[in-house]
């Protein structure tokens, strides 16, 4: 959300001291960028193979020697995959500018984020599952990718810490966050309620989750005419949330917004008890 800006001009009206000190202070936006923490640097990698798992999802598997000591060991973690920027197959590394990754000539590269599997150092090799869809810059490429095609990863990003004596969990996601709540299913404690919701844009897009038989999964198709994250706001909305309980959810920025104003705002959850974050943005 972005501020007005008033143009001021010296035509006849000579700018005052105060307000050439305040154009002169850096915003607390590029002091923030100024602060901000680099990224892990990039580690390249190369496609080893491929395989669809639905025609909504396919894995890709990537394999190489700066991997080695790349440890994933908490669930629902992330990693920033880096692929050739169209219409380009050649990789271009981008360096950090202290705010972003940025190219050379300035445009920015294409980077998209992704659930990886937990991973112990000396594995050479990683497994992304990746949403096929129209426009997406890492869809494209792995639909076009053949073996031995470049890439590059860097992380891990922030996981989820979970607390085991925590009685329920209600989880909620869109495609994106498939691999996420497929992970959290392997290491959520044994003797909690859990109730999971996923929305897909299509009905072959569903997949098996490996739930325990104790857990209650519900699949939810999203209409075509409907904003993605609908069925997810309509579910949580209507779900029993224990207080003592714990809500993870992730999908669309625009919807887990909406997710996070009822969470928080109507059921009157604290921030403690509710994980929700914004995986991707619907461009209009």
């Amino acid at each position: 959300m972005g501020r007005a800006v008033t143009e001021v001009t010296q035509l006849g009206c000579p700018i005052s001291p105060l307000a050439c000190a305040a154009m002169a202070t850096p915003s607390r936006k590029e002091r923030l960028a100024e602060l901000r923490r680099e990224p892990p640097q990039f580690r390249r990698a190369t496609l080893a193979s491929k395989v669809e798992l639905t025609p909504r999802m396919m894995r890709v598997t990537l394999i190489g020697d700066e991997l080695d000591d790349l440890v994933i060991d908490e669930p629902a973690a992330s990693v920033r995959l880096l692929v050739p920027s169209p219409p380009s197959d050649e990789l271009v590394m981008p360096e950090w500018n202290g705010n972003e990754f940025l190219l050379a000539d300035g445009s920015r590269p294409a980077i998209r984020t992704f659930t990886p599997p937990f991973k112990a150092a000396g594995e050479r090799s990683i497994d992304l599952d990746l949403v096929l869809h129209d426009g997406g810059a890492a869809s494209a490429w792995a639909q076009r990718a053949e073996v031995g095609a470049e890439v590059a990863l860097s992380g891990p990003g922030r996981g989820f810490s979970v607390d085991p004596a925590c009685p329920s969990f209600l989880l909620l996601g869109d495609e994106t966050a498939i691999p996420a709540i497929r992970q959290l299913l392997t290491v959520l404690p044994a003797g909690a309620t859990v109730e999971v919701h996923v929305e897909v844009a299509e009905p072959d897009a569903r997949i098996d989750l490996g739930a325990p038989e104790q857990v209650t999964v519900e699949w939810h198709d999203l209409l075509p005419a409907a904003a993605p994250g609908d069925t997810l706001v309509a579910a949580v909305e209507t779900a029993s949330i224990a207080v003592d309980g714990h809500v993870w959810a992730a999908g669309e920025a625009a919807a887990v917004h909406r997710i996070r104003g009822h969470l928080f705002d109507v059921v009157g959850l604290t921030r403690s008890s509710a994980t929700v974050r914004g995986y991707w943005k619907l461009r209009e």
